[in-house]
């Protein structure tokens, strides 16, 4: 993979081109926070403050894919150092496990406060500004908060989101405890369309108090108590204590190397794992080229050994039977890789479809860079909109199983297997930058193909994102985007591969990629599977 930026090997046909920068650069999925965090560098802030702000900003321009009662992760390269913080929180310690079963059966519920655990955003912000901010919360908050109070003009891509939600949970919200995310976002009966103005004025007040207290309010202040007291009238096990109990935790990233390359994500009850399991079994296994029936038969069979791994093993790290050095091993690696043969396997693992997600990433002129990610999953998430507050909470226990036998078995103060996940790269203890791709199940899918085609196929940060894309689901299923080619997709059939293509984008993911230069100079690019923009400096 080369990084000298030659303008010429940048030069290719594309939706989009890679942008430049060396003094600031963000990325992400929503063009007025990627503007607003760029603001926040020019105004003396650093990497970190601009990935605060882009995110708050993101739970109201985007509040489809994420809220202020979201979860998230963070990558943060700091003055030689990779540091990662895990922004997720546990199952209420009143959880009733066994009453869930008889509610819900077999599988955990998508919606209302049974698949609640404690957010982690707020908590992630308020670590992030106290160990490598400059600015203080206060003002990294207020573009958030002025977005919410004064208004912003809804883009297509969220209209879209806020449509289909619409519809979905008009027949499906019927419980006490959901009705207010119609007062909230759907206070008319219909949600915006493209280029409507939206004010919300309930999220502008609650970001208010979450930057004059450093985030304190929302777990130990008077957001807290409503929560509390929201919950109690609504039949939610979460409780105050829950929340003041809560802070989110600096974590060592784990790692392993791909051909002379580092790639680096969260520890578990993050996947990001199965990313890296996938790309130890491919670091061994010789690939053809881009696009090849055998490239992708093998990219699919390592994924799917990855997942089938990730679903048994991922949990609370307090809970896993197995660790994750053993998970990573080359030797285990070999095994894995031994499994596969020209013919499409079948796994036994779970349905990798849903998502939810925003993703972004920053960098400044002094080297700081972050990777960040923030989710309420599933669009909205849990449904559960606490009144008069704008906090729409997360459904993460949707990801808990209910077996007794698995380590991701629900209880009371234990966190579920987290679908989401910050990537970075690096080389000879150099940053290269971060890089994600949002959408439940397929972020490892994302990283494996975006790091194969940076460094396998020597693509450059637009290209590694514009190329088409697959994603396994299940048993021999295999999505493929509607550009990905039909001989390819029929020599996967020939091989055993079940190739569909849904009819949405949005299924394969949306990514951000930051690259630096030995020289200090940014090369950043977006999807064209989101309303992503690049802002630079």
């Amino acid at each position: 993979m080369g990084f000298n930026f030659d303008a010429q090997k940048y030069d290719f046909p594309s939706s989009r081109k890679v942008v430049f920068g060396h003094k600031g650069m963000v990325c992400t999925s929503q063009p007025l926070a990627a503007q607003a965090g760029l603001d926040i560098i020019k105004k003396g802030g650093n990497a970190i403050d601009a990935a605060i702000a882009t995110a708050a900003c993101l739970t109201v321009v985007e509040p489809t894919s994420n809220g202020i009662g979201s979860d998230a992760f963070a990558l943060v390269w700091t003055n030689g150092k990779l540091h990662g913080l895990n922004g997720s929180g546990p199952a209420p310690l009143g959880m009733d496990v066994n009453a869930i079963r008889e509610k819900h059966g077999d599988n955990m519920p998508k919606f209302g406060w049974d698949a609640v655990t404690v957010p982690g955003a707020v908590s992630a912000w308020a670590e992030l500004s106290q160990k490598f901010g400059k600015l203080p919360l206060t003002e990294v908050l207020q573009p958030a908060i002025d977005y919410a109070a004064e208004g912003h003009a809804v883009s297509p891509g969220t209209a879209g989101g806020w449509q289909r939600a619409y519809r979905v949970y008009s027949k499906e919200f019927q419980d006490e405890c959901l009705q207010n995310w119609f007062t909230t976002f759907a206070p008319d009966g219909k949600t915006p369309k493209p280029g409507d103005l939206v004010k919300l004025p309930d999220h502008a007040a609650t970001l208010r108090e979450i930057a004059a207290t450093c985030g304190e309010s929302f777990y130990r202040g008077s957001l807290a108590d409503k929560i509390d007291a929201f919950a109690k009238a609504t039949g939610g096990a979460l409780r105050k204590e829950d929340l003041a109990a809560f802070k989110a935790q600096w974590v060592e990233p784990i790692s392993i190397d791909y051909k002379g390359y580092t790639v680096h994500e969260i520890p578990p009850n993050g996947q990001g794992i199965v990313a890296l399991m996938a790309l130890n079994i491919l670091s061994e296994l010789e690939v053809s080229g881009f696009g090849t029936a055998d490239t992708l038969h093998k990219q699919i069979e390592a994924m799917k050994l990855a997942f089938i791994d990730g679903h048994h093993h991922i949990a609370d790290d307090k809970h896993m039977k197995v660790t994750v050095n053993q998970l990573l091993s080359k030797e285990y690696a070999a095994k894995r890789r031994a499994l596969i043969s020209d013919e499409a396997m079948m796994p036994q693992a779970g349905d990798p479809t849903a998502a939810g997600t925003v993703y972004l990433c920053t960098a400044d002129g002094d080297g700081n860079m972050v990777s960040f990610i923030q989710s309420n999953y599933m669009g909205f998430g849990s449904g559960v909109v606490v009144p008069e507050t704008g906090i729409a909470m997360q459904n993460r226990g949707n990801n808990f199983s209910l077996d007794p036998q698995s380590p991701n078995c629900a209880a009371p103060g234990k966190k579920p297997y987290h679908t989401i996940i910050p990537g970075f790269l690096s080389k000879d203890g150099r940053a290269i930058g971060p890089f994600g791709v949002m959408g439940g199940f397929m972020q490892p899918q994302g990283h494996v193909q975006v790091i194969m085609n940076t460094v396998d196929f020597n693509m450059n940060p637009q290209e590694a994102l514009d190329a088409p894309r697959w994603q396994w689901t299940g048993e021999k299923k295999i999505d493929v985007e509607h550009h990905f080619g039909s001989s390819a997709s029929e020599q996967l059939s020939r091989r055993g591969h079940v190739v569909t293509v849904p009819p949405e984008a949005i299924a394969f993911g949306r990514g951000q990629i930051i690259w630096r230069s030995e020289d200090g100079v940014l090369a950043g690019a977006t999807e064209p599977r989101a309303d992503g923009s690049v802002a630079a400096w």
